[in-house]
């Protein structure tokens, strides 16, 4: 018999808790929350997922709630969470002070502005006016009126698209400007009203067979690192960790028993699947899993890859080339009884998460079908005894701010598509689950311990900052752990204190890896949960705690975030390369460049192009203070090919521009035109076709295809620029070191 191939997609929508620890209970009283993430995206990506695969009742889909999440979303239904972004949205214009005016130029722009300003005429202009014109220029001239219009159109502007057609909605977006604090006021009602229909919703479609709902531990906690700190050396031998080991896994059936109660309180019935938070997993936290009575975890493919110590080949459009170790669901064997676990497809799901929204939505569609039909046509040819299940999971929030209309376009026509393949069956797990019990046994013992982000936990543990909160935390519980009398039934204060400390994200922010504009707010957040537990137990909170865990500022250097889909215009847009690797250039670095017409550079990829932006000093152009030719140069470490000494006169004998490279784009910075070679044997250089695109203007803005350059996937490069004129060496950058990434 003949099987489609499954697809399980599985959508985790999480946010940490905003909420200070004095209100971490709730209740009928007003609930202070500290960031407005909650609202925004309940209005923006929660409901509207959901709605819009209603319409395609053959496609099932799995939706993970996180308790921490469902509890807030409650307490705004209820009226009672109040942010301090709704605060000034719900004030007078003429009541703002100059501090709460200058919070909101500077945070009412806090969105993806290509999608959620740009499209709105008088956003766009308010937007621009800061940008060009400076947060004091603003404040020195913005009127009340134009306060109040900016406040309105933050609050309409997350409102997601598919509930545009409403009436009172339609009539704001036609309006356009001149709002009243009235006109807010009945914003933040329609806000209220779309966020009371998320819950009820999952619920329907839930009982009616499309959905699966699964949870989370309570509030995020990286279960394994809860076990044993000691953890993260499974897969970094020598990672630095916090002094204190952290060792409480008594806490874990808590969060576990916790999220099980939410869970069947709100969807009267009992969850079968979790989602382990950040997919960490580790063969230490499975029997408290099982016992709870949950059936299926999910994890990544980088976990099924340590765990079998086998690394997963893709061919070069980017298929696993190993699909009937990937596409299976795995037995582990617990003390407690049996678990299935699932692995995601790490590349498709990045696709979704991170590059189709810079394509044209039917196109990124097509894509990813494309590579469902391509596994599916592998599966025919092979004929497994039983089909394959292709796991695509990822966050289910924050993608959707990068795609035109909130992703409502790619969305239906992506299930417009599968709706009519028959070679493509879309499941939910515990569907497939059902009815192909995973029969491959993983010993549990054998099962790495790791996470979503390269099989590791380095993004929560190992840097000092990170560290640093860790060894807070841990000192923290041991004086609750000194207070046994402190039950959570006669003092929940100080155990939900605990549990919001523990979450995944606090960790996510601190140290190197991940920033944004509110770091300092989730420092202070994570530090307010901790002070929480002291004052709970009424005992001294230590001075620390009064101190940032980390320090606050714009590094010079770092490296790329995410992937990053910048416009190239020559403008250097700040929010398309916010997420993008930055080296120092002119003068920071030491005293070679001091005197550099190059400021600084920038570097990212996605799925598609490998991207680098060029930063001139002030009053610098090319031909005038700027060699007028910029040699781009990659060599491939490890790797047996061809390649030969950069085609430049004069090029002087050190390193790194006495290597030998394989590719070189020569970019004219005058005529903005290429050439493009590819070395030879006996060391020439060939010229080849490229689809590059180069803009120059306020700096300089390369995309370079990883078409062009023809190498696979998880391909290591280094890349080094050469300034040159008329073919003469001039410089080069950065100094002493080379552009280090990897081929998505």
């Amino acid at each position: 018999m003949s099987h489609p191939l499954y697809v399980a997609f599985v959508w985790h929508q999480h946010q940490p808790l905003y909420k200070s620890p004095e209100n971490s209970i709730s209740t009928s009283v007003q609930q202070n929350y500290r960031l407005p993430w909650v609202r925004l995206h309940g209005v923006k990506d929660y409901l509207d997922l959901v709605l819009i695969l209603e319409k395609y009742p053959k496609l099932h889909q799995t939706v993970n709630l996180v308790p921490s999440l469902i509890l807030q979303l409650e307490d705004y239904v209820a009226g009672t969470a109040f942010d301090p972004y709704l605060e000034a949205t719900l004030t007078p214009c003429e009541r703002l002070t100059s501090d709460r005016r200058r919070f909101i130029i500077q945070h009412f722009f806090d969105a993806n502005h290509h999608t959620l300003i740009d499209p709105h005429p008088r956003y766009a202009q308010l937007y621009y006016q800061r940008q060009e014109q400076g947060i004091d220029w603003c404040l020195a001239n913005w009127q009340e009126q134009d306060y109040s219009d900016l406040l309105a159109w933050h609050n309409l502007a997350w409102i997601d698209p598919l509930f545009w057609d409403d009436r009172e909605i339609a009539a704001w977006l036609h309006q356009g400007r001149d709002f009243s604090l009235s006109d807010r006021q009945r914003i933040y009602s329609k806000q209220r009203e779309i966020i009371s229909r998320i819950l009820p919703q999952h619920r329907q479609m839930q009982a009616n067979g499309q959905l699966e709902v699964t949870t989370t531990p309570y509030t995020h906690p990286i279960l394994p690192l809860l076990a044993n700190t000691d953890a993260g050396r499974v897969a970094v031998p020598n990672m630095t960790l916090p002094i204190s080991k952290f060792s409480w896994a008594e806490d874990i059936p808590r969060h576990l028993q916790k999220a099980w109660d939410i869970y069947l309180d709100r969807f009267g019935c009992t969850p079968r699947g979790l989602w382990p938070s950040e997919q960490s997993v580790s063969p230490e936290i499975l029997p408290y899993i099982s016992k709870q009575g949950f059936q299926w975890i999910i994890s990544d493919e980088a976990v099924l890859g340590w765990t079998l110590k086998h690394f997963f080949h893709r061919d070069g459009a980017g298929n696993v080339q190993e699909p009937d170790l990937l596409y299976r669901p795995y037995r582990l064997e617990t003390p407690t009884g049996d678990l299935a676990i699932v692995f995601r497809d790490h590349r498709l799901s990045d696709l979704i998460g991170f590059t189709y929204s810079s394509m044209p939505p039917k196109q990124a569609a097509a894509d990813l079908v494309g590579h469902l039909q391509a596994i599916a046509r592998m599966q025919r040819e092979r004929e497994p005894e039983q089909p394959w299940l292709v796991t695509i999971a990822l966050d289910g929030e924050n993608c959707w701010e990068f795609y035109p209309q909130d992703g409502k376009p790619f969305l239906e026509a992506l299930y417009e598509s599968l709706s009519h393949e028959t070679h493509l069956k879309l499941v939910t797990v515990a569907e497939f689950l059902d009815q192909f019990p995973a029969t491959a046994k993983i010993p549990s013992a054998q099962l790495h311990s790791g996470s979503w982000v390269d099989g590791s936990f380095t993004t929560w543990i190992g840097d000092p900052a990170k560290n640093r909160a860790w060894d807070y935390l841990t000192a923290a519980r041991q004086v609750l752990a000194s207070h046994p009398e402190a039950t959570e039934e006669n003092n929940p204060a100080a155990w939900e204190a605990l549990y919001a400390a523990e979450g995944s994200d606090w960790f996510w922010w601190f140290g190197e890896g991940h920033s944004s504009n509110q770091d300092e707010i989730f420092d202070q957040l994570f530090r307010e949960h901790l002070c929480g537990i002291y004052e709970a137990l009424n005992e001294p909170v230590p001075p620390y705690l009064q101190l940032s865990v980390d320090v606050h500022q714009t590094r010079a250097d770092h490296r790329p975030q995410s992937f990053i889909h910048p416009v190239i215009d020559g403008r250097g847009d700040e929010q398309d390369w916010d997420k993008a690797g930055r080296i120092e250039v002119g003068g920071a670095r030491g005293t070679m460049h001091n005197s550099s017409p190059i400021q600084r550079l920038w570097y990212g990829v996605d799925h598609f192009n490998f991207y680098v932006r060029v930063d001139f000093k002030t009053g610098v152009q090319p031909g005038k203070g700027l060699a007028p030719e910029l040699n781009l140069l990659w060599f491939y470490p490890n790797q047996t090919m061809h390649n030969s000494p950069i085609p430049v006169a004069e090029v002087p004998d050190m390193a790194p521009v006495n290597y030998l490279f394989h590719h070189h784009l020569e970019i004219n910075l005058l005529t903005q035109s290429i050439q493009f070679r590819e070395a030879a044997e006996h060391y020439q250089w060939l010229p080849r076709a490229s689809r590059a695109q180069v803009a120059v203007d306020k700096c300089l803005e390369v995309a370079i295809p990883w078409a062009d350059l023809q190498v696979p996937p998880d391909y290591p490069l280094r890349l080094v620029l050469v300034l040159s004129e008329e073919g003469q060496y001039c410089d080069y950058l950065p100094e002493n070191t080379l552009i280090n990434i990897e081929v998505p």
